[in-house]
């Protein structure tokens, strides 16, 4: 087994193996196996396995298989209820308005600066750049775009259903 990473031994110490594994499997871009999870997180395959049929089970987890391997992922639906709710209560709905129109005012300027509407039509100029600094700064402002998008999809949630979603305490903020 090669040395754990610095700071190993206190996440170990600190977290439980419950939460390192919920840790491990909540951050994954691609659907990935218990075995693998069970690596990241430092724990015995079998633990991780229990731990992500019981995160399956909260609907914190999608699973889904490949060559007779159940692999797993983050839900994207909790994932987005979960930032709508960390928004929630880092600002009031005023932060939330104005976050919002950051979120527009960038997307506005990428609309004035390259005369186009979407993230993709930016990959379609992408594709026909002459240098490869020019080609790799598009994909990147289209990258940024559609993350930006999808904040202000974020907000304009959060803000459309502020008081449903608010704690009572804070509806009245």
């Amino acid at each position: 087994m090669s040395e754990d990473a610095p700071g190993t031994e206190a996440w170990k110490a600190h977290t439980s193996a419950f939460d390192r594994v919920r840790s491990a499997a909540g951050t994954v871009s691609h659907p990935r196996s218990a075995s693998s999870i069970a690596d990241e997180a430092h724990v015995a395959e079998n633990t991780a396995r229990d731990h992500l049929e019981r995160l399956v089970d909260l609907n914190v987890l999608l699973t889904t298989g490949r060559d007779g391997t159940t692999l797993y992922a983050p839900d994207p639906l909790h994932t987005r209820m979960e930032t709508i709710r960390d928004l929630l209560e880092s600002h009031d709905q005023d932060d939330l308005i104005e976050r919002k129109a950051d979120l527009q005012e960038r997307i506005e300027g990428w609309r004035e600066t390259y005369g186009i509407d979407s993230p993709n039509e930016l990959r379609a100029l992408a594709s026909d750049t002459a240098t490869a600094r020019e080609t790799r700064e598009l994909r990147e402002t289209a990258n940024d775009w559609e993350l930006c998008r999808y904040r202000l999809s974020l907000v304009e949630d959060a803000i459309k259903n502020y008081g449903a979603y608010s704690r009572p305490d804070r509806a009245s903020a």
